[in-house]
């Protein structure tokens, strides 16, 4: 089964390189035991030039649960008719498509696999079939959730570089493509706190948690998995929200609300050692929450481009910066992007409507790192500041670590502009 293209050529008289690639829509496939229904949806895509866009109808094949229950992570299936696109080029890429998906009223994004794609010239392309899994939102108990498209995003990787694709149901989101129906029950239980977090023999504990059936609970503690017989009471409200009591009388490393799902939360046991007792404390001081280099990165080479008359898209790549969180908390953060307009300070020429564009991402560099981070959306950089990548705060758990975030770039160009050489500086900070 053949995938997105992407071609290239060269201009005439001029040397330099285009690059285009071209877009079309996903569908989805089944798995047993599942309910999967097709529906055509007219898209619009584009793609760089010169590579054309279309516009047409996708068949899109979604494969979903009959059921689940609020907060539940469920699979989805993907299986793609003919996209409206028709390739210029035979080309082989390596692609990935990104589902942006509106689950219940919440975004959601199904990514493929980077997938090896030999597309032919003048033959629509037609991806091949992916999965991944989609979260049934909170607050959805007894309701019959619907599953829409909001947009597809193919990045086709030729020798290194990616370049982007984007198609848009019309109207946007698509109408529904898919549809789960959600128990009415509470989503699972879960053990959230323990106060105090250690303690000898003696030591009175509050558990708290998410998610109970109003009414009477009860907690324990746990030693490698097995129960103690350290038992405690408590109740929880209407809202779900449970207390519990309980003293700790012998060894533990972990308490939890009797029905939750998942481990409980660790307890440190402290024992009575015989002897002389000598404290020994260490203060751990807060580290910096940084991007790097501080001197900044070297210009990115987006390569020329010969003026033609026409529209057109440039490529290169961001080098990529580290982002270091040492602050040894529960917080999060963003790193958002902004740039100056494309100038030529000499000559006074400047470019108003040439656009940049990033396709972001982010990776942990640090195997340590107790949080992950994740990437933003593609988008135009302006002035106004753009998400390129983040962490979520911890709550009551441990965040921070070192990253690497950077991305793919594309200048889009007008079709006149003086011949000059053109610069824009593009700011990434954190907050």
């Amino acid at each position: 089964m053949s995938t997105r293209t992407l071609g290239r050529r060269v201009l005439a008289g001029a040397g330099a390189l285009s690059l285009a690639l071209t877009g079309g829509v996903m569908g989805m496939a089944g798995t047993a035991q599942a309910a999967t229904k097709t529906t055509p949806v007219f898209v619009k895509c584009v793609a760089p030039a010169p590579q054309p866009g279309a516009n047409g109808n996708q068949d899109f094949t979604v494969t979903l649960p009959d059921g689940a229950k609020a907060g539940d992570v469920v699979p989805i299936t993907i299986d793609p008719g003919e996209t409206p696109v028709i390739p210029m080029f035979t080309i082989d890429t390596v692609n990935t498509i990104k589902a942006k998906l509106i689950v219940g009223g919440v975004a959601q994004t199904v990514t493929s696999p980077a997938t090896p794609s030999h597309q032919e010239a003048n033959k629509k392309a037609d991806p091949p079939a992916f999965g991944g899994t989609v979260t049934v939102p909170d607050g959805t108990e007894g309701t019959t959730i619907q599953v829409t498209i909001d947009q597809v995003i193919t990045d086709a990787d030729l020798g290194g570089t990616v370049y982007t694709t984007t198609c848009t149901p019309d109207p946007r989101p698509s109408a529904p493509v898919g549809s789960v129906a959600v128990a009415a029950v509470p989503k699972e239980p879960t053990t959230t706190k323990v106060t105090p977090n250690s303690g000898k023999a003696g030591t009175a504990v509050v558990v708290t948690g998410a998610n109970f059936p109003a009414g009477p609970v009860t907690c324990g503690a746990l030693l490698a998995g097995a129960a103690t017989g350290d038992t405690g009471t408590g109740t929880a409200d209407a809202s779900g929200a449970a207390t519990c009591n309980l003293t700790v009388t012998k060894k533990a490393d972990e308490i939890k609300i009797d029905g939750s799902v998942g481990a409980g939360k660790a307890f440190v046991y402290l024992e009575d050692q015989p002897g002389v007792r000598n404290p020994v404390d260490v203060e751990v001081l807060p580290g910096p929450l940084a991007i790097g280099p501080q001197s900044g990165n070297p210009a990115v080479s987006f390569g020329k481009v010969t003026v033609n008359g026409k529209p057109q898209s440039v490529v290169g790549q961001f080098t990529a910066m580290s982002v270091q969180d040492f602050r040894g908390g529960s917080l999060g953060w963003d790193v958002t992007a902004t740039r100056t307009p494309f100038l030529n300070t000499a000559t006074g020429h400047s470019m108003a409507k040439a656009q940049i564009g990033i396709q972001p991402s982010c990776t942990v560099t640090n195997p340590d790192s107790p949080s992950t981070c994740t990437a933003g959306a593609p988008g135009a950089i302006s002035d106004v500041p753009l998400q390129i990548a983040s962490q979520k705060a911890g709550g009551e758990d441990l965040t921070g670590g070192e990253f690497a975030v950077g991305g793919a770039g594309m200048i889009q160009l007008p079709p006149f502009m003086f011949a000059d050489t053109y610069q824009t500086v593009v700011t990434f900070s954190i907050a």
